[in-house]
């Protein structure tokens, strides 16, 4: 039997890789003819870096740059040819906050942008930005400031950072980043497809996962309503309802706004260009996962997308997780997933996650029937 370990980080806790090397341990041990192949997976937020530079190649950069709630921090970057690769969450990530409390009204972008300022000084003509995982909800302005943008209250003074300074936007100018823009594209890959705006935006629905209580998302909701007006003003960009617009804490918008950004599907850029479909094509099972397996994971998460894959190869998939809020049955297998495996709460994810691998996968392995020998 051939199997594919193709996991998404498990946010907080394991790298992609670090859940790979744990399942096929558990796989080799539970399967010892299995052919494994590993293959950690990404949809633009923790793990893009690793996901994608086996197959980019090119080299990794570090810059230090403003960490979310300001100081500095150490942040990777991927230069492969002309292209360079950010991961948002490297810079402006939840991660980043180090146990630190959540301060959605505070934290800032200005590290991404000091990131792509990097990489369009190094002479990449393509900056990738991956939309994930974020601490910050300002809509992408600190990273626009970074990069030389001008945001103005309407005192012509440059607005504070997050999204208490960004309350106070009135105009927008394109300072020196016109300039440093010329000949560059960028791309934006987004896990979700909200709006920056409205029932379904980035203060509504994101906000209270960075913090934000009852007051400070509609807070949020009215300050992204005028920026959302002032970047239609300024820059002639209606970024309001814009598709992934939320993405990031509203930096799909920002990116789409000033640097006119196209707004992609992460999953499906990623699964495409570090040979999930080939290496999928020579398995008889795929193993996915990620820290939380629920209704979400089949909306723009990667291993929604890779089990979507499988399914339309005939090839059955399971799910290992830290937590479910799914189970095996009738639902799932329409879906293609054969069996969920959670390794629950440790102080060793790699470990728990590595026996419960182990522990689940002879029952789950003798239920299925290898497409070839």
């Amino acid at each position: 039997m051939r199997i594919l370990i193709a996991p998404n980080a498990f946010k907080g806790t394991l790298t992609a890789a670090q859940a790979g090397a744990a399942a096929a341990r558990a796989l080799a041990r539970a399967c010892p003819g299995a052919r494994l192949e590993v293959l950690p997976i990404a949809d633009g937020g923790d793990g893009l870096l690793e996901a994608l530079a086996p197959a980019l190649g090119g080299r990794f950069m570090n810059n230090s740059v403003e960490g979310p709630l300001g100081g500095r921090l150490n942040a990777r970057w991927l230069l492969a040819g002309p292209t360079a690769v950010i991961e948002m969450a490297e810079a402006a990530g939840l991660r980043r906050l180090n146990g630190k409390k959540l301060r959605p009204l505070d934290a800032s972008t200005r590290g991404v942008g000091q990131l792509m300022l990097a990489a369009a000084i190094a002479g990449a003509r393509e900056i990738v930005v991956g939309l994930g995982g974020s601490a910050s909800n300002d809509g992408g302005a600190g990273c626009a400031q970074a990069f030389g943008f001008s945001l103005t209250d309407a005192a012509g003074r440059e607005i504070g950072r997050g999204a208490r300074g960004l309350a106070a936007l009135a105009a927008v100018f394109p300072g020196r980043a016109r300039k440093l823009l010329r000949g560059v594209r960028v791309r934006g890959l987004a896990d979700v497809k909200n709006p920056l705006c409205g029932r379904l935006g980035s203060a509504r629905v994101f906000g209270p996962q960075k913090g934000a209580g009852p007051a400070e998302v509609a807070f949020l909701e009215r300050t992204l309503v005028n920026y959302a007006k002032v970047l239609k003003s300024s820059l002639g960009v209606a970024a309001a309802r814009l598709r992934g617009g939320a993405a990031a804490g509203g930096l799909g918008a920002g990116l789409a706004a000033f640097f006119g950004a196209e707004l992609d599907d992460g999953s499906a850029y990623v699964l495409e260009r570090s040979g999930f479909y080939r290496a999928l094509a020579r398995a008889d099972l795929l193993v996915t996962g990620e820290g939380r397996f629920d209704e979400q994971t089949f909306y723009g998460k990667a291993p929604g997308a890779a089990i979507a894959a499988a399914r339309s190869l005939g090839i059955p998939a399971i799910v290992a997780c830290g937590s479910s809020s799914l189970r095996s049955g009738a639902p799932l297998a329409r879906r293609g997933v054969r069996g969920v495996i959670e390794a629950g709460p440790a102080g060793r994810p790699a470990a728990a996650l590595e026996a419960a691998v182990f522990r689940a996968a002879p029952a789950l392995l003798s239920a299925l029937r290898p497409r070839r020998v």
